[in-house]
């Protein structure tokens, strides 16, 4: 059926305000102009809607059509979206620029997924079994990934009236399904989602397994759980991009979904350049096998940041229904709620706190609580998790401003960036004193299975060690290193060995770049028994100098630089 066409009455940058849209929907595609150029309605008013439109909008004025398609943003799901470069709206950069060129041409529109590919699809029920939504009924090997097919939510419980083995495309039926009604539901291997609403789950259950990262400080000090949420907020220089790209390579999960949201375009050239060449550690496959990158850099259209974080989320939403373990990292969530203001501005809609939006709050809240450890929709119960982690670049490294307190008020973990770190050459530049974890209860039964029973005794002893240095770093301040008592200078030469040689972390050393649970606890035992000793060689009257001087602290030194079996 042909859909009624409006007409553009005021074009304001990304916004497009058009009449003759009466029976349109909030968030339905439209094509704007005789360019075609793809926007979403975000307001109506009697006949007149508002369209946030994700192309550059120049040279297009009133008079011109506004096309409806009846149809949400959405994104296509299936084999093929492994290892892919898409922008905000899952259009693959790679097929863009095989079309246009350097310079994307307004209007041009590609499928996400390759539709003449054919893959070989290897059935997993049989004629006659009974299935609903969410069961896996088929598997297609992708790179290093077992894709899934699984029978989409909106297709009701029934049974296999046929199913094939062989080598399809993503369009072709490959099974059957009949309801109760005797019907037909024809399934294929690609689904689409509207990308604002959230995929269902059987039920959401409360994280107990660690996201380990191979970052001491954040696996040791603030960790995060498999379907927690985390923020990272820092000013310009502290190393956010640099602290989610150690995430992504190194992180337990087998899908990571890494959302370059507003950011400079050789953020993301880095991340293209040396995913290929490093390994997985679990496949020894390149690692840019098991990552999907969404794009939407500084120079591309302001109004398609803010679909790309749900792209992303979506993507890792269809994963996660497979039973994996995944991980999305938003890079950055600031560039998102800057173009939430500017088309809130553009709406005149009436500005809350720094001109953000008053549901500022709500849209963060309502992208976060997506993560989750989930008993996914089937009959095998399976679970999967998603754990969504977000870089925060508040202006002037001010903590204080809209966007990084919504975050804080969500998310359970804070790893709080210093630029004063940074600029001394401290990685991650991660404050202790300031970050926190609220998952350390739930995970303390894991980190003690996994690295040791010690565990949790020695990090709580490491954090006292920290705090207490910052509280005899005013005294030093005043009156010096030497009036201090001889217990405290131990304190205070321990917390540097912390600092220097176990929050310290060379990314681009092979062997100091990851660390195992196992090795953070003997790194972390190693010091916490060298402080120990030191209190009884005090108590027996030794002298603080021989004691600082030790020859064991450069066995301490070194340790970051061994491998594992390597140290006792």
């Amino acid at each position: 059926m042909e859909q009624k066409k409006g007409e553009i009455i005021k074009v304001s940058g990304p916004l497009v305000v058009a009449k003759g849209m009466d029976g349109s929907s909030i968030y339905e595609v439209v094509k704007v102009s005789n360019l075609g150029l793809l926007g979403e309605i975000i307001e109506i008013r009697d006949d007149i809607a508002s369209i946030q439109v994700y192309e550059e909008t120049s040279g297009i004025g009133p008079g011109e059509p506004v096309e409806r398609t009846g149809s949400q943003l959405s994104v296509e799901l299936g084999p093929g979206i492994m290892g892919g470069i898409y922008d905000g709206i899952q259009r693959p950069l790679k097929d863009l620029f095989e079309k246009s060129g350097n310079f994307i041409t307004r209007g041009i529109n590609v499928p996400a997924l390759d539709e003449d590919k054919k893959w070989k699809f290897k059935p997993t029920v049989k004629e006659g079994d009974k299935v609903k939504p969410g069961d896996i009924i088929g598997e297609v090997q992708e790179m290093s990934i077992i894709h899934k097919i699984m029978v989409p939510s909106k297709i009701e419980e029934g049974e296999i009236s046929s199913i094939k083995e062989g080598e399809f495309t993503v369009r072709e039926v490959v099974a059957e399904i009949k309801d109760r009604d005797g019907g037909l539901e024809k399934v294929t291997m690609v689904q689409r989602w509207p990308i604002r609403e959230k995929r269902p789950v059987a039920q959401k259950m409360i994280p107990s397994e660690l996201l380990t990262t191979g970052q001491r400080v954040i696996d040791t000090f603030f960790p995060v759980a498999k379907g927690g949420t985390a923020s990272v907020p820092g000013p310009f220089g502290s190393g956010k991009t640099v602290v989610l790209q150690q995430i992504a390579k190194w992180a337990d999960s087998e899908i990571i979904i890494f959302v370059g949201c507003g950011e400079r375009g050789n953020e993301m050239t880095d991340v293209l350049k040396e995913f290929p060449e490093l390994k997985d550690p679990k496949t020894d496959r390149p690692l840019l096998e098991k990552t999907i990158l969404i794009a939407n850099t500084s120079n591309m259209p302001v109004a398609a940041r803010e679909a790309s974080v749900y792209t992303g989320i979506t993507i890792a939403e269809y994963f996660r229904d497979m039973g994996y373990n995944v991980a999305l990292m938003a890079d950055s969530t600031s560039r998102w709620a800057e173009a939430l203001r500017e088309m809130s501005a553009r709406l005149e809609e009436m500005p809350g706190e720094e001109g953000y939006p008053a549901y500022l709050s709500s849209r963060t809240a309502s992208f976060y609580e997506r993560a989750g450890l989930v008993k996914c929709l089937g009959s095998d119960d399976r679970q999967g998790s998603l754990t969504v982690i977000g870089s925060v670049s508040p202006p002037g490294g001010d903590l204080s401003e809209p966007v990084t307190q919504n975050t804080l008020r969500t998310v359970k973990v804070f790893w709080s960036l210093e630029d004063r770190l940074a600029y001394a050459r401290h990685f991650p530049a991660i404050s202790w004193l300031n970050s926190y974890s609220l998952y350390m209860d739930n995970l303390k039964k894991f980190l003690e299975k996994e690295a040791g029973v010690n565990f949790s005794n020695n990090r709580e002893e490491a954090m006292r060690i920290l705090n207490n240095e910052s509280r005899l770093e005013e005294i030093v301040r005043l009156v010096g290193f030497e009036s201090l008592s001889d217990k405290d200078k131990l304190t205070m030469e321990t917390a540097r060995i912390i600092r220097e040689d176990f929050l310290n972390q060379n990314a681009f050393d092979e062997i100091d770049t990851y660390t195992s649970l196992k090795k953070q606890n003997k790194m972390i035992s190693m010091i916490i028994d060298y402080y120990k000793k030191g209190l009884e060689l005090l108590s027996s009257e030794k002298n603080i100098n021989d004691i600082l001087n030790l020859p064991e602290k450069a066995e301490l030194a070194k340790a970051k630089f061994l491998p594992e079996e390597d140290i006792e």
